[in-house]
Formats: structure tokens, C-alpha cells, sequence
């Protein structure tokens, strides 16, 4: 924008340069011509007058050697012709141009002549001047000068040159003026763009300054601060929402599940025995919904501050946590990694986003399935994949897998709540990192994720990232925490999404 700016400032300076400079240069090219012209009429006026008595007499007498001299001091050359057109004495140097006979048609009519009317760089002929020779109003002949033009032609192309270098230097102090005017006028919307896309990396509390630019870009920096400040606060009081209310809520259910395990003893009736555990089953998977929506307030929250772990040794930490689970639904779960790979992330994004991972991978790969968690450097970070041997998705699926509470037709009757891959997604782009999913082959899912190596210089962990920090709500899992050794009871369903 600034460019065009610029560029419509210079062709606007062009134009007006060239209106100006254009007649200025034809005037000095016509003033010089005239006084040339001026010069010579004089000149060939004074050679009319003395040869009056060389016509009447048919004797040269003392014109011959003032047309020599004149020849040989200004090299012009110079003739006396009669009404014949005879020349009567020339000057050495004399020659007849070609518009010589025009010159003598109308000097001998009574008039004086000069051609050409103005002398421009590019003309190359001479500037022939001619006059009448009047005796008692008779014309008895006529005085012909041809001037050569080179001088004037160079006198002409340095005034030129000269207009043009001070059109130039005015371009180039347009330029100049044009850049700061534009860089004053465009330093708001400058600022404006990398303000907005600050706020859409994560930086909400990014503002523009509102004292710079004209007033209008000033007045709109002022309304974009302040819808900056309403959408911040609106989005502050929606996770607060969220966080409060799944918080809030978790002291009711956990209570709820209490009074509803304490009347299990006092069942004798199968029918109520199978109603008892229902109810229990609900307030597990409302408590997991809880924690998946205080999980993803909590992920979504500003303050990114991104610290360096051991990929490899968080992913062994989660393997291991996951395997007794893994077993009990005759699951192989198994990990591929070597020495230690460090990354760059949000705190806990590796552990919860595996936790998410490998808790659908072990769901959806049934009896006797298979899932690899594998991680190396690649790219530029560390790339942790989880493979399984599941039903898969299909690429429409695979658009939708990260909206939150989306489920797919095929697994509805499958417990979760839909939120564990868009917690994924959350913490991999607040890490600024990449989550991509594909088909297996032959069938299943892939899930991978990227991180970015930590700065040069970071030579281990920043902080111990081998499991959720304390206090964290873990991602929605089976009913089985991380970490636990002992297998889900049978009555807790198993969650995920």
C-alpha cells in the first residue's frame, strides 16, 4: 500500500512538472532562437544598407572584404543578390541552404525573412536570414546570411538539461516527502495488522497506539482497542464460566455418587441392583464431562508460556500408565522411541494430549487390536505419532474429528464426551505445533503430533513434564488414572471421545 501511495504522489508530481517544465522549455528555446535572429537581421540590415552603391555601380567595392571579415570572425556565411539573383560578392564561407530560394522570394518582394522559427536540439540545419536592399523604395536586391545552429542547438540542450535536473531533484525530493507522508499515514494500519495478528497467535492483551496517523486512523485505532477489550473480556468471562461451573459442579456430583453408593448394601432386588449401577455409571461420565470442559478452559487460557520436555520420557511415562488398561481389553500397547527428544510446549501438553490419544486408540481397536506410540525428530521439532489398528475414519470424519462434542454416527453408543481431540487440538496449537490425522494402512488411525525443538542452547527439560502438573484436570479418559497400575472396576464405563 505504501507503494502505491508513492507512486501516486510521484505521477502526480510528473504531471504537474511536466506542465510546467514543458512550456518553460519551448520559451527558452524560442527566446534563445530570437535573439540569434535578432543578431543576424541587424547584421544583414547593415550589409543592405552599404550595398546600395554596389548594385547601382556593379562594383563591390569595400562590402567584398566586410562580408570576408564577418565570414572569418563569426563563420556565417553571407551574399549580396541582385534582382536576378545573381550573387553579386559572397563571403568565403558562403553556401546556399535549401530553403535559400524561399528567403530570397520573399526578400525580394520588400520583406524580411528568417527560417526556422525556433531552433530545438534535434534541428540540424542553419538559420538563414535575409533581407531586402530598398533604394527609393525599389528593390534592388536582397542580403542573404545562413548561421550555423550547432552553438544555439547546444546552448538550447543545456537549458533543457538543466530543467531536466531540477525536475529531477523535485522527483526526488517528491519521493522522499511521499515515503515519510505514507509511512505517517500508514503506521497505524501498519501497527494495526501486527496487533491483529498478535491477538490471533494468542497475545490478547496486544493494543494499538492510538496517538499516531491522521485523526481518522487515530479514531479507528481507539475503536479497535476497545472491541479488543469486549472481546477479550467476553472471552475471559466465557472460560471463567466454564472453568466455575465445571468446578462447582464436581462437589454436588462427587457428592450425588456418594449418597448413591451408600444405598447399593440396602438393594436386595436385582432390578434395583441394576438401576443402582446405572446411576452410578451416569455420574461418572457427567463427572468426565466436567473434566474435559475444566481441561479445555484451562487450555485455552492466554498465559502460554511454553517450557522444554523429554518427549520421549513423557511418552514412556504414558505408555506405561496406559498399559494395565491396555491389557485388560486385550490391547497391545506398545512404544518406539530411543534416546531422549526434546520439545518445546505449553506445560503438560505432551502428557494430556497422549492421554487423549491412547485413551481412544485402546477403545476403538477392539479385542486383540494393536497401538504404537512412536516418537523422533523430524522437521525441525519432535513428532509423536499413535497408530491403531481401529475402524478408522473417513476423511469427512476426519474434518470434524476436533469440533468440541462431536461424535460419529457409528459410535454413539460408545461412552465419551467428544472434547479429548479438541483438548488435543488446543494445547498442539497453543504450543505451535501441528496435529494431523490420517487412515492406517491397512486400516485404523493415525494421529500425529509435532512440536517445535526447543531455542539452541536448551540442552534438557525446562521443568518436569513426565506427568499432568498438579491440580491440572486430566483429560477424559476410561475412569482410569493415568498412571494407576489397577484396572478400571467394571461398573466405571469407559470415557474419551
Amino acid at each position: 500500500m505504501r507503494r502505491r501511495l508513492v507512486i501516486s504522489y510521484l505521477l502526480l508530481m510528473v504531471l504537474v512538472l511536466l506542465a510546467l517544465e514543458t512550456p518553460l522549455a519551448f520559451t527558452l528555446a524560442s527566446r534563445e532562437t530570437d535573439r540569434v535572429r535578432a543578431d543576424r537581421l541587424a547584421d544583414a540590415t547593415r550589409f543592405a544598407s552599404l550595398a546600395g552603391p554596389a548594385l547601382r555601380e556593379g562594383v563591390p567595392g569595400p562590402l567584398g572584404g566586410e562580408l570576408s571579415s564577418y565570414d572569418e570572425l563569426y563563420g556565417i556565411g553571407a551574399a549580396v543578390v541582385d534582382r536576378d539573383r545573381h550573387t553579386v560578392v559572397g563571403s568565403p564561407g558562403w553556401r546556399p541552404a535549401g530553403n535559400t530560394g524561399s528567403a530570397l522570394d520573399t526578400a525580394l518582394a520588400g520583406q524580411q525573412f528568417s527560417e526556422p522559427e525556433s531552433v530545438w536540439p534535434w534541428v540540424d540545419g542553419p538559420l538563414v536570414v535575409a533581407v531586402p536592399i530598398n533604394d527609393g523604395g525599389e528593390v534592388l536586391g536582397a542580403v542573404v546570411t545562413t548561421t550555423p545552429v550547432g552553438a544555439l542547438r547546444r546552448t538550447v540542450t543545456a537549458w533543457w538539461l538543466l530543467l531536466a535536473g531540477i525536475g529531477l531533484l523535485v522527483v526526488l525530493a517528491c519521493v522522499s516527502t511521499a515515503f515519510g507522508l505514507a509511512g505517517w499515514v500508514l503506521r497505524p494500519v501498519t501497527e494495526l495488522d501486527a496487533v491483529t495478528h498478535e491477538i490471533a497467535e494468542g497475545d490478547r492483551g496486544a493494543r494499538v497506539q492510538h496517538r499516531l496517523g491522521p485523526p481518522e486512523l487515530r479514531r479507528l485505532a481507539v475503536s479497535f482497542n476497545n472491541m479488543a477489550d469486549v472481546v477479550s473480556d467476553v472471552m475471559d468471562r466465557q472460560r471463567a464460566f466454564v472453568a466455575h461451573a465445571s468446578h462447582q459442579l464436581r462437589n454436588p456430583l462427587t457428592a450425588l455418587r456418594l449418597r448413591v453408593e451408600e444405598l447399593g448394601p440396602s438393594l436386595t432386588d436385582p432390578e434395583g441392583r441394576a438401576e443402582h449401577r446405572l446411576a452410578l455409571e451416569e455420574t461418572d461420565r457427567l463427572a468426565l464431562v466436567l473434566d474435559a470442559l475444566l481441561t479445555l478452559a484451562r487450555a485455552e487460557r492466554e498465559e502460554n508460556q511454553q517450557v522444554t520436555v523429554d518427549a520421549a520420557a513423557v511418552a514412556a511415562s504414558r505408555v506405561a500408565a496406559w498399559r494395565p488398561l491396555a491389557r485388560h481389553r486385550s490391547v497391545t500397547l506398545r512404544l518406539t522411541a530411543g534416546g531422549p527428544v526434546y520439545a518445546r510446549t505449553v506445560p503438560t501438553a505432551v502428557d494430556q494430549a497422549l492421554d487423549a490419544l491412547i485413551d481412544n486408540a485402546v477403545k476403538f481397536s477392539g479385542d486383540a487390536g494393536e497401538v504404537t506410540v512412536s516418537v523422533r525428530p523430524a522437521d525441525g521439532g519432535t513428532v509423536l505419532e499413535v497408530r491403531d489398528t481401529g475402524p478408522g475414519m473417513t476423511p469427512g470424519q476426519l474434518d470434524q474429528a476436533t469440533e468440541r462434542f462431536w461424535r460419529a454416527p457409528d459410535v454413539q453408543n460408545i461412552d465419551g464426551a467428544g472434547l479429548g481431540l479438541t483438548i488435543v487440538a488446543v494445547l498442539v496449537d497453543a504450543s505451535d505445533g501441528r496435529l494431523t490425522m490420517r487412515p492406517g494402512e491397512p486400516h485404523g488411525l493415525v494421529a500425529e503430533l509435532w512440536f517445535p525443538a526447543p531455542e539452541s542452547g536448551a540442552t534438557g527439560p525446562a521443568d518436569d513434564a513426565s506427568g499432568p502438573a498438579e491440580g491440572d484436570a486430566p483429560v477424559p479418559g476410561d475412569g482410569v488414572p493415568p498412571g494407576s497400575d489397577d484396572v478400571a472396576p467394571a461398573g466405571v464405563p469407559p470415557g474419551g471421545s
